[in-house]
């Protein structure tokens, strides 16, 4: 009887305060990119001939993800364009051109999910705006949940891992010289890992400014960060999961 009281006080206080919605969605935490360990690969037609291949590593950003439901997963990521290698240095230069890429004006291309949608426990198709060369459009990836677990080697963070195939036109995005040389669509594989968030101090920031705040999503990043468990002992198990 106790314990169903102290309960219905919680409800109460939580509806009272406009806190409910945010109190449902707790278990979405947030994770920060590791861009050591993030990597984005694409490949693109070279005259016909062979598919160019090129890799960009360093990519920053913060995802909130709840296991149990993909409809709470939401990404803000940013790719440095100038770390994009194809292995050969005047080749990555042409890349980075004016006429193509233009990353001396757009260094960083953004992608925002906005919207995800489960295939099961482990895969879903996720959908948001992709800005590149200074135009946003819509990307969707195919994305599959690879594993959240305490990472095996010191300190331990839980650390979350996915994968991911998408393919863009890059005319859509502005990019249209040289179309009988460079293929239009370009295919993207990316292999993510982030680090839970809650150790950097962040959390404690957001829900500091989302006091004084009207957007939405900072209020649910200070819920979040609220009711977010301190970090637990390390098992003396590597192999923990989740």
């Amino acid at each position: 009887m106790g314990q169903r009281f102290h309960h219905a006080c919680i409800a109460t206080l939580l509806v009272c305060t406009g806190l409910a919605p945010m109190f449902v969605r707790a278990q979405a935490h947030a994770y920060r990119l590791d861009p050591v360990h993030t990597r984005v690969l694409l490949a693109v037609e070279h005259a016909g001939y062979s598919m160019a291949l090129g890799t960009v590593s360093g990519s920053t950003g913060v995802l909130w993800f709840n296991p149990d439901d993909w409809s709470d997963a939401r990404l803000d990521v940013e790719v440095p364009l100038a770390r994009l290698d194809f292995g050969d240095e005047a080749w990555n230069k042409a890349t980075l051109a004016r006429n193509l890429l233009d990353a001396q004006r757009h260094a960083n291309a953004r992608f925002v999910a906005r919207h995800s949608q489960a295939r099961g426990r482990e895969r879903a198709r996720v959908c948001g705006d992709l800005t590149l060369r200074g135009h946003t459009g819509p990307f969707c990836m195919d994305v599959t949940f690879n594993q959240l677990r305490r990472h095996p080697l010191p300190p331990f963070r839980h650390t979350i891992g996915f994968s991911a195939r998408g393919e863009l036109s890059r005319s859509a995005f502005g990019i249209r010289a040289w179309p009988g040389l460079v293929g239009d669509t370009v295919a993207l594989r990316i292999e993510v890992e982030a680090v839970r968030d809650n150790a950097t101090g962040a959390d404690s920031e957001a829900t500091r400014d989302a006091a004084s705040s009207d957007d939405g999503d900072a209020l649910q990043r200070a819920a979040d960060a609220l009711l977010d468990p301190p970090p637990e002992t390390p098992s003396d198990d590597p192999q923990e999961h989740r």
